[in-house]
């Protein structure tokens, strides 16, 4: 199976668990030709085919939580209760149980596809390290989520940028166009800071991999700055689809309350909808985002750690002891083969779009 047969079909389950916006879908295509990078982004379904085959060494690993659909965008920030900025993953859309070693080398695929398109200039074997190194110290110390207050400074300028500024974050969102479809209007009435608060709901088309879902946010105004809520439709994990089996053994909330972290106390899930505050500072970074002059081997050192704080609810002696028995640049090798793969795939879409 192909990547454009993997994609109808996958679609065509997916439309079968939910209302698919089609209009979103063919944007989403097109995405999909713009690089490799983007590409692996909105394609777990295919990641799902290829990890197992291409990576069949790393399939003996201890089976525990995983985020799944893991990648250097799939981080961000958000106030926990104490109003703290917090950094680390925040979409856990493909959550399921498979061996630890798919996220770590899904992560250093991501990073070595990003490199090679120019967004970050560290070569394959040093983003490996980085990250495994990151990974393994976090195992070692129990993890500590990403608390950007009076340490980390380093992290909280990488996470602003200009289009975290709110006249710019919020002109994006006014400028949504209207919603359509059935939206949630519970959800957003039961999230709003204020019983009966008037809103409007816009249509949300963002990121690439949850292309084609339901999504909306509602927007108000209260007590002087503007507010936001987003709703997004949940499905089974695309490992559901690509294994046969009627589970993937785990979801996200599942994922997040056993992990070391500072929660974020709007994200929820009810009713087959995701549930999150927007703002400014509560979003995802995007790689264009990032500052120019920033530390890479740092950040990517983070994101290791920030992965074993998800990891850390599912079997830390028994990672920590297979972590020990691997053998030397395991990460590397792995990351190199599915890059390799993904570009494949990636040409293949080109050619079938052109």
């Amino acid at each position: 199976m192909d990547i454009v047969v993997a994609t109808r079909d996958y679609e065509h389950w997916l439309g079968q668990k939910l209302p698919l916006v089609r209009t979103d879908l063919s944007f989403k295509h097109e995405r999909m030709a713009e690089s490799a990078f983007v590409l692996l982004r909105g394609t777990f379904y295919r990641w799902m085919q290829l990890w197992p085959a291409i990576c069949s060494r790393l399939a003996d690993a201890p089976s525990i939580p995983c985020v799944g659909d893991l990648h250097v965008e799939n981080f961000g920030t958000w106030r926990d209760s104490e109003g703290r900025l917090i950094w680390g993953i925040n979409d856990v859309d493909e959550a399921c149980a498979l061996p630890y070693t798919n996220d770590l080398v899904r992560l250093a695929t991501s990073a070595a596809l990003a490199s090679r398109h120019g967004h970050f200039h560290l070569n394959l074997r040093d983003l490996s390290e980085a990250i495994l190194d990151g990974y393994a110290t976090a195992l070692e110390r129990g993890g500590a989520p990403f608390v950007l207050e009076e340490r980390r400074r380093w992290l909280r300028l990488i996470a602003h940028s200009e289009l975290r500024d709110p006249k710019v974050f919020w002109g994006k969102l006014l400028n949504s166009p209207k919603a359509t479809g059935k939206v949630p209007h519970a959800l957003f009435k039961a999230s709003m800071p204020e019983a009966r608060l008037p809103y409007r709901v816009v249509r949300r088309v963002a990121g690439v991999g949850s292309l084609g879902r339901p999504r909306f946010v509602a927007l108000a105004d209260w007590r002087g700055a503007m507010v936001a809520r987003e709703t997004k439709a949940t499905a089974p994990s695309a490992a559901v689809w690509a294994t046969g089996r009627t589970s993937a053994g785990i979801d996200g909330m599942a994922l997040l309350g056993r992990a070391v972290r500072a929660v974020d106390p709007f994200f929820r899930n009810a009713d087959g909808w995701l549930v999150r505050r927007l703002s400014p500072d509560c979003s995802r970074i995007e790689l264009e985002e990032l500052p120019r002059l920033r530390d890479e081997e740092r950040l990517l050192r983070a994101m290791g750690w920030e992965t074993a704080n998800l990891h850390l609810g599912g079997g830390r002696a028994d990672i920590r002891r297979d972590l020990r028995n691997r053998r030397r640049r395991w990460l590397e090798t792995a990351a190199l083969a599915m890059a390799d793969a993904v570009e494949a795939d990636w040409r293949a879409w080109v050619r079938r779009a052109g």
